[in-house]
């Protein structure tokens, strides 16, 4: 068989480029050369197959009936040079580098300190890290594009192990200024009384805490906002008349300064478990066990609020 008279790649990555930006300057932009040299790519890539590919019509070039098979060509080429390309990059990588997924609320409070020290620990390995929705990171991890996750709610899937992290729970909170501050135990009744401003319906402390209230009879309550982070909720509790539910780890420390006021539930609490969840085809990736001593050694806040 003969090799020579095959078509250069970069032929069919001007020919691509062209039809999918639309026309030769675009192109030219889109791959960092020349007009000139786009132009002279697709002319060598036409001598190659002996035949125009692409004609003017109306003032615009468009793909001939040849065109548009060595079009398609191209495509399914150039992404399968891609895709193995991206395959031996993650082989190479997977050796020190570890895709992490969190949850929102541990993203935003536990993360950044946990980077650190594992930066500090281990200054030749790396972590790829992300904030995403429990169930989407569940998707994550069986699919196997995420190799570690840090998750308030437990993955119930075969192909992903579990592993407790560390105790946390839902805490009633408010603004220091709130009438309820000071307030020594919350009637469970009242509940359903309040205004709160909330996660939003997807977020995992959401998620548990409609699930706890299910379980004691109570399917609604007043939300009035709800808001798509921990830490604006947090201001918003400070200035004024709404209550919250929020993760321990995430608003200990403000109690304990004064900024918020824990309220406690006559008979009510919502107990819950910080996980680690883990891909088990990647059980013996180096830096994951790495990232995991480090989660062992170190403890979430709980202070005895």
């Amino acid at each position: 068989m003969e090799y020579q008279e095959l078509p250069d790649i970069n032929g069919w990555a001007a020919l691509r480029a062209i039809v999918e930006q639309g026309g030769v300057s675009a192109a030219a932009a889109a791959l960092n050369i020349g007009q000139p040299a786009v132009t002279k790519r697709l002319r060598a890539l036409e001598a190659s197959y002996g035949t125009r590919l692409m004609e003017r019509v109306s003032g615009r070039l468009r793909l001939t009936p040849a065109g548009e098979k060595v079009y398609l060509l191209a495509v399914q080429t150039l992404d399968r040079q891609r895709a193995l390309y991206e395959e031996f990059r993650d082989l190479h990588l997977g050796q020190n580098t570890l895709s992490l997924e969190v949850t929102f609320s541990i993203g935003e409070h536990l993360l950044p300190d946990l980077l650190f020290q594992f930066a500090d620990r281990y200054p030749d390995y790396k972590i790829d890290s992300r904030m995403a929705y429990g169930r989407d990171i569940q998707f994550h991890l069986v699919t196997g594009h995420t190799d570690l996750a840090l998750m308030e709610n437990a993955p119930d899937h075969p192909d992903v192990l579990v592993q407790k992290w560390a105790d946390d729970e839902l805490w009633l909170v408010c603004g220091a200024s709130h009438p309820l501050a000071g307030t020594d135990w919350l009637p469970i009744e009242r509940l359903t009384e309040l205004p709160y401003v909330l996660r939003e319906k997807h977020a995992s402390s959401r998620e548990e805490l409609e699930q706890a209230l299910s379980g004691i009879g109570i399917e609604k309550l007043n939300v009035t906002l709800e808001v798509g982070s921990t830490d604006t909720i947090v201001e918003m509790l400070a200035r004024g008349k709404h209550v919250s539910f929020l993760p321990r780890f995430a608003v200990a420390d403000k109690v304990q300064r004064g900024d918020l006021y824990h309220i406690k539930i006559t008979g009510f609490r919502i107990l819950r478990t910080l996980w680690i969840a883990r891909n088990r085809a990647k059980l013996d990736h180096p830096v994951a066990e790495a990232f995991v001593d480090l989660l062992r050694s170190m403890t979430v806040s709980q202070p005895g609020m």
